[in-house]
């Protein structure tokens, strides 16, 4: 059985360059300190089990002076599966332990880091993201330090169009999509005024695919009959080809499309008509700023297909803090090109500046927040976030 000794610094640095080296399910044989280090040794999980194997093999039991009474069996395939379990769950608990005494240490040794990272979890933004500016923060600077370097690193990697000259002068086809009750239709209606006021009704073409919710080509239809732009309705992918080349002569079209959840599996076929237009259409998703973490990671992932032009986000309005929208559209690498705040068109429709948004997401820092840790229960938390969080899907590369 081949193993590798790793050392480093840290016991999480060496269980790093364990899982590069070897995966996620290497076997941890043993760690032990050493001077200005850890020292893990390590095993493949394969290899390891293969030796196990072989050892039965070579090393039979001797029987020649052990009475049949108490003659054991040679250990089976499930003998052996029920020893890796074990061997998992002990490599778990250790990696666990390490990780705590990781982050204990660096209680100690940077309290500043510890309290940066305690007050972006009380904003609400995600483990990882918090995780990753409490780490990189520079030495030797206070909280309040820190958290502004935290806002403006935030800030300089934030994607939005802070001039809309150009996105409403290139023209093109653009879809609106999203979950049910984002505010898709009402959004169409707003940048479809936006055109208007812009270019002229006879530039502007509308359409819907929303032939579900009672009601909904109705009140698109008011909103094109005041704006003076007439509203196609397709129902699949020949009428979305037909109403495509009837308007192939328009600046701008806009499609409302229908809602769905991001679990339905009409999402992917929706995405497969438009993606399938011989006219090449962007598709815009609309994020709800009111709903969590784990909701909008789902949304982006199930809407993004072959890609997002971008996104645009509504009910600020109704949004205590923007910091779950915010973390996402920073980790999955969203370009933000409006925000809604309510119901009036198309007057609740803006542009807004990262200073603003990032600054509206701090403000939410107060002693009552249900999302406030008291720093004995950080490394329990964030150990738990390191064993289960998986590297490939972090995006949080900050610049």
């Amino acid at each position: 059985m081949k193993t590798q000794r790793f050392f480093a610094l840290t016991a999480r640095d060496a269980l790093s360059q364990v899982r590069e080296s070897l995966g996620p399910d290497a076997i941890i044989l043993s760690n032990r300190s050493v001077n200005n280090g850890v020292e893990i040794l390590a095993s493949d999980e394969r290899e390891f089990a293969l030796a196990i194997e072989e050892s039965n093999v070579t090393n039979p039991p001797q029987l020649d002076h052990i009475k049949p009474e108490v003659i054991q069996e040679t250990p089976t395939t499930n003998d052996i599966s029920a020893i890796m379990e074990e061997i998992r769950s002990m490599r778990g608990s250790l990696e666990n332990q390490l990780s705590a005494l990781s982050w204990t240490s660096q209680q100690h040794q940077h309290p500043a880091k510890s309290g940066i990272l305690r007050e972006l979890l009380a904003m609400g933004f995600s483990a990882s993201l918090s995780r990753y500016l409490a780490e990189n923060v520079p030495a030797e600077i206070d909280i309040e330090q820190g958290l502004q370097w935290s806002k403006d690193t935030l800030m300089r990697n934030l994607s939005i169009i802070t001039n809309e000259d150009h996105f409403l002068d290139q023209g093109g086809v653009f879809a609106l999509v999203g979950p049910t009750g984002v505010g898709k239709t009402t959004t169409t209606a707003k940048l479809a005024a936006r055109c208007v006021m812009r270019h002229g009704a006879s530039k502007l073409g509308l359409i819907t695919t929303d032939s579900y919710r009672i009601g909904a080509h109705e009140q698109l239809r008011i909103y094109g009959k005041i704006l003076g732009v007439m509203i196609h309705s397709v129902r699949d992918e020949t009428d979305l080809h037909i109403a495509l080349d009837e308007l192939k002569n328009k600046h701008t079209v806009i499609i409302d499309t229908v809602g769905m959840s991001q679990r339905d599996q009409m999402v992917a076929e929706q995405i497969a008509m438009l993606s399938g237009a011989r006219n090449p259409i962007k598709r815009i998703l609309c994020m709800n700023a009111t709903s969590t973490i784990e909701t909008l990671n789902e949304v982006v992932t199930s809407y993004r297909g072959s890609g997002l032009t971008g996104c645009i986000l509504t009910k600020l309005d109704e949004a205590v803090t923007l910091s779950n929208a915010l973390d996402v559209i920073l980790r999955q690498k969203l370009k933000l090109f409006y925000v809604g705040t309510g119901q009036r068109v198309p007057e609740d429709l803006h542009l807004i500046d990262a200073e603003k948004l990032v600054g509206r997401a701090f403000q939410h820092r107060h002693a009552k927040s249900a999302t406030r840790y008291e720093e004995s229960e950080l490394p329990l938390l964030m150990t738990n976030d390191t064993t289960h969080s998986n590297p490939s899907k972090q995006t949080n590369h900050v610049k």
